[in-house]
C-alpha cells in the first residue's frame, strides 16, 4: 500500500465523524510492522470547536472555530482497520 491508500482507507472511516463538509484530513505519520504485516498511520481531521475559548487573545484572532482532532489507526494487509485509537498530538 502506498501513502495516499492509507489516507483513502482512513478518510472513508473517518468521514462520518466531522460535520464538516470538507474536514481537511492529513496523513500525519505511516509505520509499517513486518511483523504483524500491518500498518500504524495517524491521521488528523477537523471538526467545529463546541467549546470556544472567550479570551481577548482569541478574540482578536478571529475566535477558533474549529479544533484538529488526530486518531491512531491500525490497518491490515487487507485493507481492512484492525485498531482504532486515541491520540494525543
Amino acid at each position: 500500500m502506498n501513502l495516499k491508500e492509507l489516507l483513502n482507507i482512513a478518510k472513508s472511516e473517518l468521514v462520518d465523524m466531522s460535520t464538516l463538509s470538507n474536514p481537511d484530513f492529513r496523513l500525519e505519520q505511516a509505520e509499517f510492522f513486518k511483523d504483524t504485516n500491518n500498518w500504524e498511520i495517524v491521521v488528523s481531521y477537523l471538526i467545529e470547536n463546541t467549546n470556544p475559548k472567550n479570551s481577548s487573545l482569541a478574540a482578536i484572532i478571529t475566535e477558533f472555530k474549529y479544533h484538529r482532532i488526530y486518531k491512531r489507526i491500525q490497518i491490515d494487509e487487507d485493507k481492512n482497520i484492525v485498531g482504532f485509537f486515541m491520540f494525543e498530538n
